[in-house]
C-alpha cells in the first residue's frame, strides 16, 4: 500500500516508456491521493466515501447540507482524525436527524458520492428539488474571465492531472473560493461547505465545474442555494431534466471562447 501522507499528494516512482526500442527513463511525478474518508454523525457510521484529504471540514459541512440531512447553523464543528488506512470526520447534528441518519446508516456502507446508490426507489431518487430562487446577472464575458483563470486555482491538478475542481464566482467572473478532489462531486460539496464555514451565500455567484455535467452535481447545486451552474464537459439528459425541473441557469461544454446554454429561466443570454 502506498503511504498517505496528510495532504492532498504524494510523490511515487515511475518508468517512462516510448512504444520503440529506446530505453525507459525513471521518474517522479505527484500522484493525488485517493483514500477512504469515513462520516459519523452523533456517533453512527453514515458513509465511507473515497476521496482526497484535504479541506475535510469543508466537506463533511458541504456532504450534511447536500444530503438533506441539517442546515448549516445545525452542523458543529467537524473532527478530523487520521487512522490506518484512511480519515474519520465526525460531526454532531441535532435530533431530528437521527431517524434519517439510522436509516441510510443500515444500507449504506460505501458508495461514490453520486447521491443514488444504495437507494431503492426511483421515485425517491428522482425526489421534487426545490425552486432556485435567487437570481444574478452574469454578462458572458464574465463567464470567459472564470474558465480563463480556472487554472490558477488548481494547484493539486496541475501537480498530479487528476484532480476536479469546484469554483464559486462574483457576477463579475472573479473566483471567490475554489476548491479540489479526485471526485467532483466531493469538490463541490467541500466548495459547499467552505462557502457556508465562511459565510458567504450561495446565492450571491455562480459555480464553474471542471467536470462533466451530471445529476447530481445538478442537485447538489440546486439544494446549495447557487443561481446558477458551469461545466467544462458536456452534460447528461437528467442533469438537463432536473436543472429545469428546479428553475437553474445551466451551462456546459463551457470553453474560453463559447458556451452552452441548456437552461436560461430568466433569458440572460437570449
Amino acid at each position: 500500500m502506498i503511504d498517505q501522507p496528510a495532504g492532498g499528494s504524494c510523490s511515487i516512482a515511475f518508468l517512462s516508456t516510448g512504444y520503440g526500442d529506446d530505453p525507459a527513463r525513471a521518474l517522479t511525478r505527484a500522484v493525488p491521493i485517493e483514500a477512504p474518508i469515513a462520516i459519523e454523525y452523533n456517533g453512527i457510521g453514515y458513509a465511507v466515501m473515497m476521496g482526497t484529504p484535504i479541506d475535510l471540514e469543508d466537506f463533511v459541512t458541504g456532504f450534511t447540507i447536500s444530503e438533506g440531512l441539517a442546515h448549516a447553523d445545525e452542523i458543529t464543528q467537524p473532527q478530523v482524525t487520521q487512522v490506518e488506512g484512511g480519515w474519520i470526520v465526525r460531526a454532531t447534528l441535532p435530533a431530528r436527524s437521527l431517524p434519517r441518519i439510522v436509516e441510510r446508516a443500515r444500507s449504506r456502507v460505501s458508495e461514490s458520492g453520486c447521491g443514488i446508490c444504495g437507494i431503492d426507489s426511483i421515485a425517491a431518487a428522482l425526489a421534487p428539488l426545490p425552486e432556485v430562487t435567487a437570481r444574478i446577472a452574469v454578462a458572458r464575458s464574465a463567464i470567459a474571465r472564470a474558465f480563463a483563470t480556472l487554472g490558477d486555482h488548481q494547484q493539486l491538478g496541475a501537480a498530479t492531472g487528476a484532480t476536479h475542481a469546484a469554483a464559486f464566482c462574483a457576477p463579475d467572473g472573479e473566483i471567490l473560493v475554489a476548491r479540489e478532489d479526485v471526485g467532483r462531486h466531493n469538490a463541490l460539496d467541500k466548495l459547499v461547505g467552505a462557502l457556508v464555514r465562511d459565510g458567504l451565500s450561495p446565492a450571491a455567484g455562480f459555480v464553474l465545474l471542471s467536470a462533466r455535467c451530471s445529476q447530481e452535481l445538478v442537485e447538489k447545486t440546486v439544494r446549495a442555494g447557487f443561481p446558477m451552474l458551469f461545466t467544462i464537459s458536456a452534460p447528461t439528459s437528467l442533469a438537463i431534466d432536473r436543472a429545469r425541473e428546479a428553475g437553474l441557469t445551466l451551462g456546459v461544454l463551457a470553453r474560453s471562447d463559447t458556451v452552452l446554454i441548456a437552461h436560461d429561466p430568466h433569458g440572460l443570454f437570449g
